[in-house]
């Protein structure tokens, strides 16, 4: 089955064996109480089925000449579909871009310039955004034959360390990044993800439930590489829909679902339903739970919530979670190291802090590779990959403390990142845009607080003028913003001030900004965009 296993001695692959003794386990599966808009019944694809689907397209790819050496851009959401291709494509060694559908053509266009992919598969009604982006790339939709490959191939074959798929992910300059990240990785981090233990211990036939997206590490390297190594069962929603969370949850004999912070808050404030407490569910895997609501989470749904860190840069080179000793509820735990993960806490100077004291994260693997697990690079980013691994730790961005038991303790992002309901955005991505826009004298974003999303994107912006009316103003900025972002980039707190905080040398002070930013939320003459940036998304998804 899945040649994305079948590499060497400890990684032969389970799955292909079960296609053979297990044929009819289920591999993919959705209830039709998730009223997914394209099976409106349902599916359930066994492993047998899915093998010979697989087949039939490796050969289609091989027969065209798609090999070692080609990237493939798949923008097929969570379909079924998507999981066919992906697979097909790593057995012939050919690394895949997915593609987030929220992207604007912009930033799209971005992203294909990087990665260069030969071919888009992706469904008809994003063609359009697709040939926006860019002009000459060649696009098919799932059902259709390829074109042959025009990529120089050096095999029809996946080998450990070959690139598996390309990510992007934000980071502190004002365009994403390319994570090249192997099959080694995605092996590697499956392999922790079920074998954690405690409370997320995991037999032979566990069905995982995720609303997370196929082009986050999370969704493909733990949920869906670790199914493959196990013979479980993965349900993969097109999102995350609150009224009908629970039901489908029982349907689909979820015994393990993957959050996003956001996520408990909002389904706690759901009248309670049935299917609430008759599921299945032993634990749910995330990040980001808001320390008020996870006691409450729990206590209510009958199951506990293991927070993990990790970034797609680290994978499980270096990876923390909860499952295996104290969860230090409602404090932001973020768990223990794994056994093989070295890691200091610095300050700003470089220096080992004090147990207890907050400071950034350096990371990476004990022994003679510490890059093991880890992406392979940023692609054609040789810089960027050099300063992130300066001094031969891994720089994450992110503030910590240890504890006494040496749980380690979230406490901010040292970079400048919003993270919004598990999207990383870069303020200077948002800052470039608005600075752009007509009447705009200076701006400076920042993240905020925020009860339903984690965080969420507050701009303050220097007027040439006054405006008349702030409101309206506002939402003209909103609307202009929308029309080069994704709408979750969009800022939903916007502030007219008269100056912005800058050092002597005229850089923005970010920790006065960002302090700024969160005592105007609520405030008079801040306009709070939340609502108005709803409304932006319905339009956006009706278009």
């Amino acid at each position: 089955m899945p040649h994305v296993l079948q590499r060497t001695g400890e990684f032969a692959s389970p799955s292909a064996a079960l296609a053979a003794v297990r044929p009819d386990a289920i591999f993919l599966r959705a209830p039709a109480s998730a009223e997914l808009p394209y099976a409106p019944d349902g599916f359930a694809y066994s492993y047998g089925a899915a093998l010979a689907r697989i087949e039939a397209l490796r050969a289609v790819y091989a027969a065209t000449g798609y090999g070692r050496g080609a990237c493939v851009a798949l923008l097929m959401e969570n379909r079924p579909e998507f999981f066919w291709h992906w697979l097909a494509l790593n057995a012939l060694g050919v690394a895949i871009m997915p593609i987030n559908p929220d992207l604007r053509a912009d930033d799209l266009a971005y992203q294909l310039s990087v990665a260069e992919p030969d071919l888009a598969v992706a469904l008809p009604d994003t063609h359009a955004l697709i040939a926006k982006a860019s002009g000459d790339m060649r696009i098919i939709a799932p059902g259709e034959a390829p074109p042959r490959c025009r990529a120089k191939v050096t095999r029809q074959s996946a080998e450990r360390h070959d690139p598996c798929a390309l990510l992007f992910t934000s980071g502190t300059t004002a365009k994403p990044k390319c994570c090249v990240l192997s099959n080694d990785y995605f092996l590697r981090i499956a392999h922790w993800y079920v074998t954690q233990g405690g409370a997320a211990a995991m037999g032979e036939n566990e069905t995982v439930l995720t609303p997370l997206p196929m082009f986050h590490m999370n969704a493909l390297g733990c949920t869906v590489v670790g199914m493959l190594l196990t013979g479980g069962t993965v349900v993969p929603l097109d999102r995350f829909h609150a009224r009908r969370w629970w039901r489908t949850v029982k349907d689909s004999g979820a015994t393990v679902i993957h959050y996003l912070g956001v996520m408990p808050a909002i389904l706690l404030q759901l009248e309670k339903d049935d299917a609430e407490t008759t599921h299945g569910v032993r634990f749910g895997f995330g990040a980001g739970v808001d320390p008020r609501h996870q006691e409450n989470f729990e206590r209510r749904f009958g199951f506990p919530l293991i927070e993990a860190w990790a970034m797609t840069e680290t994978g499980a080179g270096a990876v923390t979670s909860t499952a295996g000793g104290p969860r230090h509820v409602g404090q932001r735990c973020i768990g223990r190291a794994a056994p093989d993960m070295d890691y200091r806490i610095v300050d700003d100077e470089g220096a080992d802090v004090p147990r207890g004291t907050a400071g950034e994260l350096l990371v990476r693997q004990k022994g003679s590779d510490p890059r093991r697990g880890f992406f392979t690079e940023y692609l054609k980013d040789a810089a960027a990959t050099g300063e992130a691994w300066d001094g031969g730790w891994f720089h994450t961005g992110d503030v910590v403390s240890e504890g006494a038991d040496h749980s380690l303790f979230f406490v901010d992002r040292k970079k400048n990142i919003v993270r919004r309901s598990g999207e990383n955005i870069a303020v200077i991505e948002v800052e470039g845009v608005l600075a752009n826009l007509d009447g705009i004298a200076g701006v400076a974003v920042a993240p905020v607080p925020d009860e339903t999303r984690g965080e969420e994107v507050f701009a303050l912006i220097v007027p040439r003028d006054p405006p008349r009316d702030a409101r309206a103003a506002a939402e003209t900025i909103a609307r202009a913003c929308a029309e080069r972002l994704a709408y979750f980039k969009v800022p939903a707190h916007i502030a007219f001030v008269d100056a912005i905080p800058i050092t002597a040398t005229q850089k923005l002070q970010r920790g006065a900004i960002k302090a700024l930013a969160a005592a105007a939320v609520g405030a008079p003459g801040t306009i709070d965009l939340r609502a108005f940036k709803a409304t932006l998304r319905q339009r956006e998804q009706s278009a």
